[in-house]
């Protein structure tokens, strides 16, 4: 990987889009420092110290945000509504047949529906800014401290419409810094960006560990997070590159005097064919009702219940729901986003088959049993990497905010791998001799 970007940087316009990715980085973490008008940065910044380690229900949404988002920042949503938005739109493609028509029109259509991701996305900064100004506004943003209803002192319906548009603001300006990388930079903005936001969190939660830590004055601790990251990185690594190759063979056909086909390929199926969604997924359904208990008034037996079983990361019910979420996701969006019987008819119209299974709806079912039996150690295998944090908070007392936390770890190993693989697709392009010489 170093000696990718080694060779990235003598190369003169790999050179160029790697400093300017690097510039519009610097430029998009000045942003998540800068407060908006109508905050008091000083009660703030009191809260956000004694909230340290237990940011309860904003923890996944503020790592995503680099921190920004319990600051209430100019840039405090992050890319999550983007991510958002994209994720909607992906389903909605399975279910609107003019939202599929429009997948099936390559760029054109591609573009169509980039650019209703894109309204979606400013829809969802609205209210989710909306949301954030009143939970700021009551106090239950930090529940825990003394200075929470001290945040917004202005409770003006004009001061709170400036709140929410500096953040729809900012939400837009994130969403166009990414796409100046896809379009000027390396590629992959927006995940270059998530990237940066999660890594960005990462040096003040292991000094915490460190600070915390009584053995060898946190060392121990601290070396101890370190080895555990590494394993899992390496865990990860091997777990997102492994893949099952299911053989096709093309029938050569002729062509007036040209034969074509006569060729075999193969259909790469990875065990993690869901990614990261699923955790999203069930970290997000499961903060609902946490979420509609901290803003009901009352002591109903049913809030008692949630506050009780689904507020606390270490709780057994709590545990075992995460889980069977993942895995439920994880074959929910395998089976959205693949579609054995469009890549099987594909296969039969370009007269390609699978050696020993005949083509049509044989070749479907084929496909979706294997994906059904490798998906199952995908789905185990992110429920297990998503409760590293929970198994880190019981077993050496680690805060909620572990840092490598299976989320953040998907994310950017995910993002890292295929970076170095758009750095080393275009160092081959400049470099290719081909036949002449």
């Amino acid at each position: 990987m170093l000696t990718a970007f080694a060779r990235a940087f003598r190369t003169p316009d790999l050179r160029k889009k790697l400093l300017f990715t690097l510039a519009i980085i610097v430029v998009y973490r000045v942003g998540t420092h800068i407060p908006i008008p109508g905050v008091d940065y000083t009660s703030v910044q009191r809260c956000v110290d004694e909230a340290s380690g237990n940011q309860g229900l904003f923890g996944l949404v503020n790592m995503f945000s680099g921190g920004a988002l319990l600051q209430i920042t100019v840039f405090a949503l992050g890319i999550m509504p983007y991510i958002t938005a994209s994720i909607i739109l992906q389903l909605l493609t399975v279910v609107i047949p003019r939202l599929e028509a429009l997948k099936k029109e390559g760029s054109a259509g591609t573009a169509k529906i980039t650019q209703y991701t894109r309204y979606l996305t400013v829809a969802l900064a609205i209210l989710q800014g909306t949301g954030l100004v009143a939970t700021a506004r009551s106090g239950a943003l930090f529940s825990g401290c003394t200075v929470a209803s001290q945040i917004v002192p202005d409770r003006a319906i004009f001061t709170t419409i400036v709140m929410v548009i500096c953040m729809t603001a900012g939400t837009a300006v994130v969403m166009w810094l990414g796409e100046l990388i896809t379009d000027r930079g390396i590629g992959n903005g927006m995940s270059i960006l998530m990237f940066i936001s999660i890594a960005a969190t990462f040096p003040s939660a292991l000094w915490a560990i460190k600070k915390s830590g009584t053995l060898a004055d946190g060392w121990i601790e601290f070396g101890t997070v370190i080895a555990v990251g590494l394993v899992m990185v390496a865990l990860v690594v091997f777990v997102e590159q492994a893949q099952r190759r299911i053989p096709v063979q093309y029938a050569k056909r002729m062509i007036g005097r040209r034969s074509y086909g006569g060729t075999s390929t193969y259909i790469p199926l990875k065990v993690n064919q869901a990614g990261v969604i699923p955790v999203i997924f069930a970290s997000s359904l499961l903060y609902i009702p946490a979420l509609v208990a901290q803003f009901s008034s009352g002591t109903s037996s049913w809030k008692t219940w949630i506050e009780a079983n689904l507020t606390k990361g270490d709780h057994p019910i709590y545990i075992s729901l995460y889980f069977l979420l993942i895995v439920f996701f994880a074959f929910f969006y395998v089976a959205i986003s693949f579609n054995p019987e469009e890549v099987a008819d594909n296969m039969k119209k370009y007269g390609g088959f699978i050696p020993g299974i005949r083509a049509g709806r044989p070749t479907a079912e084929y496909l979706s049993y294997v994906l059904n039996r490798i998906t199952w150690p995908g789905s185990l295998y992110l429920g297990l990497i998503a409760l590293v944090p929970t198994m880190a908070l019981v077993g050496f007392g680690a805060s909620q905010n572990f840092p490598f936390g299976g989320t953040s770890i998907l994310i950017i190993v995910g993002v890292g791998l295929e970076t170095v693989k758009q750095i080393e697709s275009q160092l081959q392009q400049r470099n290719y001799e081909g036949f002449l010489r």
